[in-house]
């Protein structure tokens, strides 16, 4: 079984990710600093995988630290989702996120490039179309960032696609997620925000389990079929898939650079989620209409077809099966994972 490192492992992605891993057959080691995550995480995993999984408490911007997980291990790939994410907080503080996005890929590139490690997966994001001139977003469509955190994703992906012009033997997939909701159908594990949620899903199960009074709607006058803007919400087992499908045409193409979208190819209103959310709970929730957020557009998504093609990658849940998920977390997990 191949060795494969998941930076931030224990995160919403990452932990869905490292259970498509090993019923991909690869064997996934897990590196985080549980700043955005719960060490309760890896418990939950190995009792939904029966098996014991090896981690790594460390923060990627230690390079000493991260050395040491090579010199342990024949690490076959790394998928790298270690990171901050939060919009808002990368427009006050983009310092803070410049430092650790830029520095932690940087380390990681090094680190891999010193033990003979030559496949790698980005997380990265469908932030880095800005507003698109059209939907639905091919890989070709320009890319232009609004915020700070979209722009560490993109200079990541302009960092990565020197290096491997410079690097022939290093192999580089550029995975662009459009907006994950869902959970493992165990329960055990999905996405559990610090705070009040920034993302839309958690916030309508907060709203549905009584910890938050409603929703706030943020815009209802865009131009869309129902006011509200429109994402393409993509079931994160889906896209867990996603990354393993990519690792195994890693293992078999002579491409080098690898860019895909991973979505559903079909866009969602605000308000489609909250609609079919209340099929999911049995009852209305409550929502008020606040004013625009800043940088948001009326429509993002995406056009999977190069991953269809290049990958067999075709997401098998739809919206009412995230929302379920979704709730059953929640249900379970009312104070999150503690």
């Amino acid at each position: 079984m191949k060795n494969v490192l998941v930076t931030g492992g224990a995160g919403y992605i990452g932990s869905h990710t490292v259970l498509s891993l090993i019923d991909y057959g690869y064997n996934p080691i897990i590196v985080d600093n549980f700043s955005n995550s719960s060490p309760k995480v890896i418990e939950r995993l190995e009792k939904i995988s029966g098996k014991k999984i090896k981690l790594y408490n460390l923060d990627c911007c230690n390079k000493k630290d991260l050395d040491q997980v090579f010199k342990e291990n024949d690490i076959f790939g790394v998928i790298h989702f270690a990171g901050y994410k939060a919009v808002g907080e990368s427009v006050k503080v983009p310092l803070k996120y410049y430092e650790n996005n830029i520095i932690s890929l940087l380390n990681v590139v090094e680190t891999m490039a010193n033990n003979n490690s030559n496949n790698l997966i980005f997380s990265s994001s469908a932030t880095v179309y800005g507003d698109p001139k059209s939907v639905p977003i091919y890989e070709d469509f320009p890319l232009h960032v609004t915020n700070p955190y979209g722009r560490t994703k993109l200079m990541i992906e302009e960092i990565l696609q020197d290096y491997v012009k410079a690097n022939p033997s290093f192999k580089v997939a550029l995975l662009r997620y459009f907006n994950p909701i869902g959970a493992h159908e165990s329960g055990l594990i999905g996405e559990d925000p610090n705070g009040i949620p920034n993302n839309l899903m958690p916030y309508i199960t907060q709203v549905c389990i009584g910890k938050l009074d409603h929703l706030n709607v943020f815009g209802n006058d865009y131009d869309t079929p129902d006011g509200t803007g429109i994402r393409d919400y993509i079931h994160v087992l889906d896209l867990a898939r996603g990354h393993s499908l990519t690792l195994k045409k890693m293992e078999e193409t002579k491409d080098n650079l690898l860019i895909y979208n991973l979505g559903t190819s079909k866009g969602s209103s605000v308000l489609d989620v909250v609609h079919e959310m209340e099929k999911v709970v049995g009852h209305k929730i409550p929502y008020q209409i606040a004013p625009r957020r800043a940088g948001d557009i009326a429509e993002c998504y995406a056009n999977c077809d190069k991953a269809y093609q290049e990958l067999g990658f075709k997401t098998e849940y739809d919206l009412y099966d995230m929302c379920k998920s979704s709730w059953n977390f929640q249900q379970k997990n009312p104070n999150g994972i503690r």
